[in-house]
């Protein structure tokens, strides 16, 4: 369940709520009580995409030309 927090509250207490945060704790800011944003961590730079990871896995076929006629229809002429 996300912490809800003013955001005059967020203001003074915003060191803390950056390490929650980055905790994995999530946390709603609130303007007059409705939710106005979240505050959430960043992915870990290991997360996310690694190159090479499909090695093998695309067929040589898929660097082939395409045909004339579709490479016209892609290119609108």
């Amino acid at each position: 369940m996300p912490l809800i927090v003013n955001v005059q509250e967020a203001k003074a207490n915003f060191s803390r709520l950056l390490e929650q945060a980055h905790a994995g704790q999530e946390i709603v800011l609130a303007k007059a009580g409705r939710p106005y944003a979240r505050l959430v961590p960043l992915a870990s730079e290991s997360a996310g995409r690694r190159p090479g990871r499909l090695s093998g896995r695309i067929d040589a076929s898929f660097f082939e030309l395409l045909p004339e006629d579709e490479t016209r229809a892609w290119s609108g002429r």
